[in-house]
């Protein structure tokens, strides 16, 4: 297959919800069982930071949840330009499905950050750059959730809520280097691709395992609801009626109304007068 078919059929609904049955319960297992590992790994057994002892061990929520709040509103900028510019449906139904899931990872970054803050800074809360910025970064998924539902044509909704997605995903890096541009409460980068962690390995080991973990909760949630988004935008299609009946649908190209068709059979031929 060449690129070009590949692309076309990325963005085909009829194609994406063929392949993607097995992937749910994939990414669902993974999911469970690296957080699992990664929570108790994080809790119980990981030592106590010499500054500031075990209310360090939120971290194994917080950064997870940040980094999916960032990375979801990135896949909702990717999606629109998507959309906008190739016009690829599938995009459009990122645009509605991954907006709920970030919100609620986003919400979880500030909340567990401002547990976190009041041992450490003696604060719930400062409008430093980080969190002000994740803050805004909470009022856009909320923009994106209220535009979709003031607008009542889907494809105009998938339209305006693509061009805010886009305009959007400026917030990102500003969150990303605010700690380097402003005067911050906040630390850097835990994990750096260029450096190794700071902390020692059985402290960010569990922080690793949870991350890997929220990222395959992402996407099992993302291919779940991408499924049944497909089904309900197109019900009217004969392809989801088939599977609806009961019967396997067709993927593959329908046969050319110029083919000719098979030559009749022996029975057939002696049945004929």
């Amino acid at each position: 297959m060449n690129f070009k078919a590949w692309w076309h059929r990325l963005g085909s609904p009829k194609w994406f919800y063929r392949v993607s049955g097995p992937w749910q319960s994939l990414f669902l297992s993974l999911a469970l069982a690296l957080l699992a590992i990664g929570t108790v790994w994080g809790l119980a057994f990981a030592p106590p930071d010499y500054q500031q002892g075990n209310s360090f061990r939120i971290i194994y929520v917080h950064v997870p949840a940040a980094m999916l709040a960032q990375s979801v509103y990135l896949l909702l900028g990717v999606a629109g330009a998507l959309l906008l510019v190739w016009r690829m449906k599938l995009a459009g139904l990122v645009l509605e499905t991954l907006v709920p899931f970030g919100m609620g990872a986003t919400a979880l970054a500030l909340f567990s950050g401002a547990i976190w803050g009041k041992p450490t800074w003696g604060a719930w809360w400062v409008f430093d750059g980080r969190t002000t910025a994740t803050l805004v970064l909470l009022f856009l998924y909320f923009g994106l959730h209220a535009l979709r539902r003031a607008i009542p044509d889907p494809a105009a909704a998938s339209r305006a809520c693509a061009l805010l997605a886009i305009v959007g995903v400026i917030n990102i890096p500003i969150i990303k280097y605010s700690v380097h541009w402003w005067t911050t409460l906040h630390q850097g980068a835990t994990f750096k691709l260029t450096t190794a962690p700071a902390m020692p390995a059985a402290m960010w080991a569990p922080l690793l395992v949870n991350v890997l973990g929220a990222y395959c909760l992402l996407a099992a949630n993302l291919v779940a609801k991408l499924r049944n988004a497909i089904l309900r935008r197109e019900r009217s299609s004969r392809w989801v009626r088939d599977l609806m009946d009961g019967s396997q649908p067709s993927i593959g190209p329908a046969p050319s109304p110029n083919r000719p068709s098979a030559a009749p059979s022996h029975s057939q031929r002696s049945a004929a007068p």
